[in-house]
């Protein structure tokens, strides 16, 4: 594909974008999650077991947040959002807020974000930036104890599908960034865009369980890589 064939993008990242800035990859090869397992801490069944331990184990991610800061990667990302003139959409599975403090705008979360809280009681969502293990009452029903972190668990359905998929559907170009292509749906985006007859390129630390799928790869540092690879699409330099 030449580069003036490419005009609309889609990026998926994952966790490995964010480990660059100190944020712990979501599960290590051991399956713990910040010494959690994550049947016990991001399952619809945990909340109803033992929201303490849940909601604890959320305030301690949103507090972390402030602590940390984007890194080159999220940095270049955002200068492709601001400067790419095509179609763009960057779907991240992260719950962190780093794309967004880069200054990412033409973006969605498809597993939900630390900083916004769902109400059981009424159904609204809205930013959250506090602890809401202590019950804090909804600012929109004012009732207290309903307030869930706005996180998609497994077993529950991700955001934004259907616009994610149309997206893939029109994409020229599809990216991978720092994801295992473990979880399903995200894992199977490659192979949407390539029906779609988009070129498929993954940056990541090491070869993905997906990595077949794509036609080229890029392996090392996303700090590093991501960077030169938006470089060479701001230029207009194929990419391989």
């Amino acid at each position: 594909m030449h580069q003036h064939d490419i005009r609309n993008i889609v990026i998926l990242t994952g966790a490995g974008i964010s480990a660059e800035s100190g944020l712990a990859t979501f599960r290590r090869p051991d399956g713990l999650w910040e010494g959690h397992r994550v049947e016990d801490v991001a399952t619809p069944e945990a909340f109803r077991r033992d929201p303490e331990l849940v909601q604890a184990f959320y305030d301690a991610r949103r507090a972390r947040l402030k602590e940390v800061a984007p890194n080159a990667a999220h940095q270049a990302l955002a200068r492709l959002d601001a400067e790419w003139p095509g179609e763009l959409l960057i779907v991240t599975q992260n719950v962190d807020d780093l794309h967004e403090r880069a200054g990412a705008r033409r973006m969605l979360h498809m597993h939900g974000e630390l900083k916004s809280a769902w109400c059981l009681g009424c159904g609204d969502r809205m930013h959250w930036e506090e602890r809401l293990g202590d019950r804090p009452p909804c600012p929109s029903c004012g009732v207290a104890g309903k307030l869930r972190p706005d996180i998609v668990w497994f077993g529950e359905m991700p955001y934004d599908m259907d616009r994610i998929n149309a997206a893939l559907m029109r994409a020229d170009l599809f990216v991978s960034i720092g994801t295992s292509g473990a979880v399903y749906p995200a894992a199977g985006f490659v192979q949407t865009a390539r029906y779609a007859g988009a070129s498929t390129l993954e940056i990541n630390l090491e070869p993905s369980q997906g990595s077949f799928f794509f036609q080229s790869s890029r392996f090392g540092k996303a700090g590093e890589l991501v960077p030169a690879w938006v470089d060479e699409i701001l230029a207009g330099i194929v990419p391989s």
